[in-house]
This record gives structure tokens, C-alpha cells and sequence, in this order.
């Protein structure tokens, strides 16, 4: 069987979307949520539906049971990631999970990205587990934008503090079928990808893009990082929250997220989607 944690977000429902449409049975899929009425939808599929709270260690060992391969999508919660991602670790461990496959960030274990050492802390304790493991280092995802070309459909404009820094991004669902094409085959064992869009796009390059989606002229204005936090303080957002968007800025300015690589192509079998056509298909 192949567990699917997070299951009912953004990723985890793209991950078991493509194991079905890979020809795993739906009975021998586990969609591992914190709260089973939300994946109705995925029961009457006829995938099995069991709860599992990262923060609820109980809930792992009933809802890892007798999983062969385990998707351990990362946690959203930040300050937390790395206690709840034991937990899980701890769990699959006990059920005798085969292998676990981790949702990681670009080169963890030597980025500087703000994310980056929740995700190092989380590979190191995975590789001193003794469990067999795969790890999907998923650079960007191409909708992380979404929101700024829904705003540029007002503004004519994508603010930003990255200055030329480059995004390697790719969409969830490109992620996501790779993402079983790992689950489906051992073969993967011991690896870590870094999965990447094939093109590392500059801002000026994602505004043009959001002006061909939005049939108008989007332009990109270069935010000083004293600039952007004053502007993302004016729209409400608290100082937590602005300081970690202008870091991230900051991360990717200095090249944090600008190195492509082939894994995730090769993983697919053909091209990633590019940014057009991924944020069309968003919108």
C-alpha cells in the first residue's frame, strides 16, 4: 500500500490523483488526513481514508499500518515542521513502513533559504532513522505566484524584492507525477532529486507571462526590501509575516532558487510546464 500524508492539501490530492491515474488500485492507496470528512471525496473513489495528525503521534500508528511506501509531505506549520515530521518518521518506523518519501526544499542540507534548515533537520533525522528513503527537494511551485497575477489584473504591475533573481518553479502537478513516479518503484531507493521547471525565469519574465494570461501590459517594479515591507505592512499583513516574505525576496535575489536541473523532466518523461501555461491553467 502507498500512504499519501497531507492528502487533502494542495500537493497530497495531486499526488493521489496521479497514482490513480498511474493504475495503482484506489483500495491500495491511504490518504492520510487530520480531518477525514474532507476527503469524502477521495472514500468514494474507494481510496482508504485514515486520520493522521502530525501533532497527534497515536493517529500515525494506526494510519501508517501496513503501509509498504510512505508520502511524508512537509508540514505547513512553520516553528513546528521539525518535531511533527518526527513524529511521523518515529511512526512509520514502528508500522514498518518500507520506504518513506520526503517532500524536501532546493538543497537543503547547504541553502541558505529561510525554509531551508527545518527541511536539513528533517533529512538528517530521516537518513539516522535506518529506514530506506527517497527525497523530492521541490523547488518552487509556479502557483506560490498566483495571488501577484491576480493583483496585476488591477495593478498592471508585479511588486517584488528580488531584483534579478531567478525561480526555477514548476507547477504542483508536475511535482505531484513525479512524486508517484517515485511511490511506484523502489528502484528510487537512496536517491534525492532536485526537482526543478526546466527554465529559471526572472521576474521580468514572470510579469510578462501574467500579461500574456491576463491579455494586458504587466510590468515588474524592482522593490527595494525597505520598500516592499512598507508596502505589504500598508496591506494589513503583521510584522512576522512581512519580514518572512521580504527574506524569502532576499533568498531568491541571491540565487537561492535559480539552479535548474533535469531531475524533474526525467522523472516525467517530457518537458516541465512552462510558466505560461502553468499559470493559465491555475487561473
Amino acid at each position: 500500500m502507498i500512504a499519501v500524508t497531507g492528502a487533502t492539501g494542495h500537493l497530497g490530492r495531486l499526488v493521489v490523483d496521479a497514482l490513480l491515474e498511474r493504475g495503482v488500485a484506489a483500495d491500495q492507496v491511504v490518504a492520510v488526513v487530520r480531518t477525514p470528512a474532507k476527503a469524502s471525496d477521495l472514500a468514494e473513489r474507494g481510496v482508504q481514508v485514515r486520520e493522521g495528525d502530525y501533532s497527534r503521534p497515536e493517529t500515525l500508528a494506526t494510519a501508517f499500518a501496513g503501509v509498504d511506501t510512505l508520502l511524508l509531505v512537509s508540514s505547513s506549520e512553520v516553528g513546528q515542521r521539525v518535531p511533527q515530521h518526527v513524529n511521523a518518521i518515529d511512526a512509520a518506523k514502528a508500522a514498518g513502513v518500507g520506504r518513506v518519501v520526503y517532500t524536501s526544499a532546493p538543497q537543503a542540507t547547504t541553502s541558505s533559504l529561510i525554509l531551508a534548515p527545518d527541511h536539513k533537520a528533517t533529512e538528517e533525522y530521516l537518513a539516522a532513522s535506518g529506514l530506506a528513503t527517497t527525497v523530492l527537494r521541490n523547488n518552487w511551485y509556479t502557483e506560490n505566484y498566483l495571488d501577484a497575477v491576480k493583483q496585476a489584473a488591477d495593478s498592471g504591475q508585479i511588486l517584488a524584492s528580488v531584483g534579478d533573481g531567478r525561480v526555477a518553479s514548476a507547477p504542483r502537478s508536475d511535482f505531484a507525477e513525479a512524486a508517484a513516479v517515485v511511490l511506484t518503484d523502489d528502484a528510487h531507493a537512496g536517491k534525492v532529486y532536485e526537482l526543478t521547471g526546466d527554465v529559471a525565469w526572472t521576474f521580468d519574465e514572470l510579469a510578462a507571462a501574467a500579461g500574456e494570461v491576463l491579455g494586458r501590459e504587466v510590468s515588474y517594479h524592482r522593490a527595494t526590501p525597505e520598500e516592499h515591507a512598507a508596502t505589504l505592512a500598508g496591506f494589513g499583513l503583521d510584522e512576522g509575516t512581512v519580514g518572512f516574505v521580504v527574506a524569502l525576496d532576499g533568498n531568491i535575489r541571491d540565487g537561492e532558487l535559480a539552479t535548474a536541473t533535469d531531475d524533474l523532466s526525467t522523472l516525467l518523461g517530457r518537458p516541465t510546464t512552462g510558466l505560461v501555461e502553468a499559470l493559465r491553467a491555475a487561473l
